[in-house]
């Protein structure tokens, strides 16, 4: 990583929330205006802040462009930034990412077999930290929210541990009863389970994946039991969502960032809110 980048590796940010008892929201961010409302929030709530893209949103920014925001993002805040690359899906793609100057990577090897997960992570990790870049690792799988067996793919603490000692990974995300996309029912989350994983790797900074949609009181006892990273996506795509098609279906004027203030201010508003929650200050 450029030594000279204002960006900081996520590690320094999750083992600091890890001995506080806090968490850091980590928000994916598909536009410059997302970015903004990240930027925005966490100046106001003097939070550390883990922006997060996905490969998709590599396809549609690029990589370079994603670590210039970034980088400019960083530079107009006092509180640390980490440019992370969630659900990477290959070696290549997380080598590229590192390249260009991202301070952070996942690698998701969840969908192969223990063995199979284990060096590709490896892999990655040698890679990255010779650069000052950290790495975080998925065991068991975190799914769609509208699947029934998801207990099925759930991490096991013990193979939580032989993965942190054979890869040296440096978070770790856990499937405890989260999904991606939005909840259908009542969500549950294996409590048992992560005090488990916490005792089985203790110094490993665990992560929750699916975070959008989540009870507070649950977020909140999650991160009590060692989560230090909440990774949300899917609230923000729908807040900003919402918001232009409202600015859109209201008004005839075509100046865009008229049409996209009232979104910025949401998505500014829920980013604000689950700092909060990470900080466990919710109301």
């Amino acid at each position: 990583m450029n030594h000279f980048s204002p960006l900081r590796s996520s590690l320094e940010l999750l083992q600091a929330a890890a001995r506080e008892r806090r968490a850091v929201a980590a928000l994916n961010f598909y536009n410059a205006e997302t970015l903004r409302a990240h930027v925005e929030a966490a100046r106001a709530e003097g939070a550390p802040l883990i922006l997060q893209t996905t490969e998709s949103t590599i396809r549609y920014l690029g990589l370079p462009m994603i670590v210039a925001m970034a980088r400019a993002a960083a530079l107009e805040l006092a509180t640390p930034v980490a440019l992370h690359l969630d659900h990477g899906s290959s070696l290549a793609l997380a080598y590229g990412a590192i390249l260009a100057g991202y301070s952070s990577v996942m690698i998701d090897g969840s969908a192969l077999s223990f063995d199979e997960n284990c060096e590709l992570t490896r892999k990655v990790v040698e890679l990255a930290h010779p650069a000052g870049v950290s790495v975080e690792a998925e065991l068991g799988h975190v799914g769609q929210a509208a699947r029934d067996d998801a207990a099925a793919c759930y991490t096991q603490p013990d193979a939580a541990a032989r993965f942190v000692e054979r890869t040296r990974v440096d978070a770790l995300a856990v499937a405890i009863g989260t999904a991606h996309g939005f909840y259908r029912g009542e969500v549950r989350l294996d409590f048992e389970r992560l005090d488990a994983i916490r005792a089985a790797v203790p110094h490993t900074p665990l992560v929750l994946h699916g975070g959008s949609g989540v009870p507070a009181e649950l977020v909140d006892r999650a991160i009590a039991g060692g989560i230090a990273k909440l990774n949300i996506g899917t609230e923000i795509k729908d807040t900003f969502t919402e918001h232009v098609r409202d600015a859109l279906s209201g008004s005839d004027d075509i100046d865009l960032r008229r049409t996209f203030s009232p979104a910025i201010g949401a998505v500014r508003d829920l980013s604000r809110r689950k700092m909060r929650l990470c900080a466990r200050l919710a109301s």
